[in-house]
């Protein structure tokens, strides 16, 4: 069992090209990967949904590049001269026409727009998505290794709600041949405190035996009974069983709701209202499961 919530770091250098991924991921219904790469880096898209996508089934991916060139040698500048010229022409000819001094000095010249152009090295596609595909090996291997590990906790609480779960299943299914009892007697001792004569036994079985079917919860005990061990049956598996588990307590839910609704028994009661408190902190952590 794997949890969503992790995140991982990963680099690959060469010839002075430096890729650095971040991957950080949280709960989502499905697979959602988010990217955020300037134009010049689109090109590496296919490569990171692919790489996320080899390792993770479910989940929203942030992804984050950067790309860096350390070599100094990939920078160059190259110098206008006739744009600076015309600059400069500019610039006398509105002294004399004004009269006033032409103070415009070479490194003035150099910051105006144009005059000087910061060109970088072509980037080389192939190599750069190579080191990509080898960074985000690395970042997802961090967190598909953190996924686990909380997977693990989750795993582990699963199971302690689980047992509650089961344990108050039973207790509502030792409980509940009982109640049809007493309901009986209750309605025998009524009668005889009402001194009434004359009440038609079978009568008396008719009204006990709608109660009876009124508030029989077998079937729903049985497959309650079902869907908790195939929800142990989950949570010790290692596939992505996340949308099954989801499912699987709400139909939970759904026949823990259905007993509280046919018991008219307070000890029964009691049981369903923990049942239900303890299905619900499961579905708050199934949520986080991939």
């Amino acid at each position: 069992m794997r949890s969503m919530t992790g995140c991982g770091t990963g680099a690959a250098k060469q010839n002075g090209w430096e890729v650095t991924v971040e991957v950080k991921s949280v709960n989502h219904r499905f697979l959602d990967i988010g990217l955020r790469l300037p134009r010049t880096l689109s090109f590496l898209e296919p490569v990171i949904r692919s790489g996320i996508s080899a390792k993770i089934k479910r989940g929203h991916i942030e992804t984050y590049v950067t790309v860096k060139n350390a070599d100094e040698s990939s920078t160059t500048v190259s110098t206008d001269v006739e744009l600076a010229r015309t600059y400069y022409d500019a610039a006398r000819r509105i002294a004399e026409a004004t009269g006033a001094e032409n103070n415009l000095t070479t490194a003035e010249l150099m910051k105006l727009e144009g005059v000087n152009v910061l060109s970088e090295r072509e980037m080389d596609q192939e190599l750069i998505s190579g080191l990509c595909a080898e960074a985000l090996e690395h970042a997802m291997d961090q967190l598909v290794d953190m996924r686990t590990r909380e997977g693990a906790h989750l795993q582990e609480d699963l199971k302690i709600h689980l047992e509650e779960i089961a344990g108050l299943r039973n207790q509502v299914s030792e409980r509940a041949p009982m109640v049809v009892t007493e309901y009986r007697d209750k309605l025998n001792a009524r009668i005889k405190a009402l001194n009434a004569e004359g009440i038609d036994p079978q009568r008396l079985a008719q009204e006990v035996a709608l109660m009876a079917d009124r508030c029989a919860i077998d079937e729903e005990l049985a497959r309650l009974e079902s869907h908790l061990r195939q929800m142990d049956a989950y949570i010790h598996e290692k596939d992505e069983n996340g949308k099954k588990m989801d499912f699987l307590i709400q139909e939970m839910n759904r026949e823990t709701n259905t007993i509280g609704s046919k018991a008219s028994d307070l000890f029964i009661t009691q049981r369903v209202v923990s049942m239900k408190s303890e299905i619900e902190k499961m579905r708050e952590q199934i949520q986080n499961v991939e």
